[in-house]
């Protein structure tokens, strides 16, 4: 039984490993990847050696530091609420509309916020801001507000997601606990604090440990698709991934991209081990491995 699933790990994960050397080698077409020449480290130079590397990688860990935090906050609570629902039907109504953001795609997702921030059509220029008697903007210029955007789009599209994954924890948890809390009197934050956060806390760290192994990763079509790659914007919204797929369309140079993606593995597989570590020494029952 194991043979098909183990198979498909190989092919799948660890065969196209061989396409690491890549990020090793200046690439020529003619020549094939074994035989184009042996370049070093000279490919990872240029997320470095570039006067916008400190604003990439800045972007990427403050936007993915925040992502985590916001999104564990609101989807632990979407949870809570969720299991509060007792008509069946309302709760499952409920689960598939905080799901659907998540399948979204990315052009769909940048259209949507178009329709919202458009200078000319936006529903926030020409509802919103007139109400409030604030003058409409060209959200696509101000890359200040961008910030704030990005965050409250991002955790409309995944919050529902992770709600669902902790809302399956909740559910497992025995009722008995509860039923002991209710006769000692506990309202329904103790119930929250003193067993619905310490019973699922293994999950939510599960959960945690895998998004700080992509800290270094950014969702590609948030940030390249929903501020419509706007030139004026790339202060704020330009993250590796962004440069990188910039960098691949000016240069063509598959080197560099490879690089670029090898860095950031390795700087996410060292990321889950040091958490994991610091996790193990405070609770091993709540660690990963």
């Amino acid at each position: 039984m194991m043979l098909p699933g183990f198979l498909y790990l190989i092919l799948n994960n660890y065969i196209p490993m061989f396409g690491v050397i890549i990020a090793f080698k200046n690439i020529n077409y003619a020549q094939g990847i074994l035989g184009s020449d042996w370049v070093g480290f000279k490919n990872f130079e240029f997320l470095f050696n570039t006067n916008d590397a400190y604003i990439i990688i800045r972007n990427t860990l403050l936007y993915n530091s925040g992502f985590i935090i916001i999104n564990l906050i609101f989807s632990v609570g979407l949870a809570v609420l969720l299991n509060e629902l007792r008509n069946k039907l309302a709760a499952r109504f409920y689960q598939s509309v905080v799901l659907l953001p998540h399948l979204f795609s990315a052009v769909i997702l940048g259209y949507l916020v178009f329709a919202f921030l458009s200078a000319d059509y936006g529903y926030l220029n020409h509802k919103v801001l007139p109400w409030l008697g604030l003058e409409p903007m060209n959200w696509y210029n101000e890359a200040k507000a961008w910030p704030y955007i990005l965050m409250i789009v991002n955790t409309w599209k995944s919050a529902g997601y992770l709600s669902i994954i902790y809302l399956a924890a909740i559910i497992g948890l025995d009722k008995e606990y509860y039923e002991a809390a209710l006769i000692d009197g506990a309202n329904k934050w103790k119930q929250f604090s003193r067993i619905t956060l310490p019973l699922i806390a293994p999950v939510i760290i599960t959960m945690t440990l895998m998004q700080v192994g992509r800290i270094f990763f950014s969702d590609f079509g948030l940030f390249y698709q929903v501020p419509m790659n706007s030139g004026s914007l790339l202060q704020t919204t330009n993250v590796i991934d962004t440069y990188v797929y910039r960098a691949l369309i000016n240069m063509g140079d598959l080197g560099m991209s490879s690089a670029a993606g090898l860095f950031q593995s390795i700087v996410g597989f060292v990321l889950i081990l040091s958490v994991n570590l610091i996790v193990r020494k405070v609770s091993k029952e709540n660690a990963l491995f």
